[in-house]
């Protein structure tokens, strides 16, 4: 067999990875070893964290839509379940943003819906 020469293809490599590990401290964005095991630990740590981020905010939205609906005497829970049974369609995100900018609407809003059910 001949003898295949890597100078060019694994410099590239190495300085792709090295590149992708330039914001890091210390010789983790110096020495290839090291910047490897980094990079693939922060990739990892991404992957995990984008789906944590979507739990995150979701917590946000019913934190602020109970802040809310409280005001009016009334549970997060009761709240979703009152917009359910009345056929309203709006989800969380878009129900915490009205009561976050327009308290009154929001307000308006539950005193509507739960005393349709009532």
């Amino acid at each position: 067999m001949t003898r295949v020469k890597r100078g060019s293809v694994a410099r590239k490599y190495r300085k792709n990875i090295l590149d992708s590990a330039s914001g890091f401290r210390g010789t983790h964005s110096e020495l290839f070893r090291t910047a490897n095991q980094r990079r693939e630990k922060a990739l990892a740590c991404a992957y995990i964290d984008r789906n944590n981020r979507k739990r995150a905010f979701r917590r946000l939205w019913i934190v602020r839509i109970n802040a809310a609906a409280r005001k009016d005497g009334i549970t997060h829970s009761s709240a979703i379940h009152s917009l359910y049974k009345n056929q309203v369609s709006l989800n969380r995100k878009t129900l915490a943003q009205l009561a976050t900018s327009d308290a009154y609407c929001f307000s308006m809003l539950i005193q509507k819906v739960t005393n349709k059910i009532n």
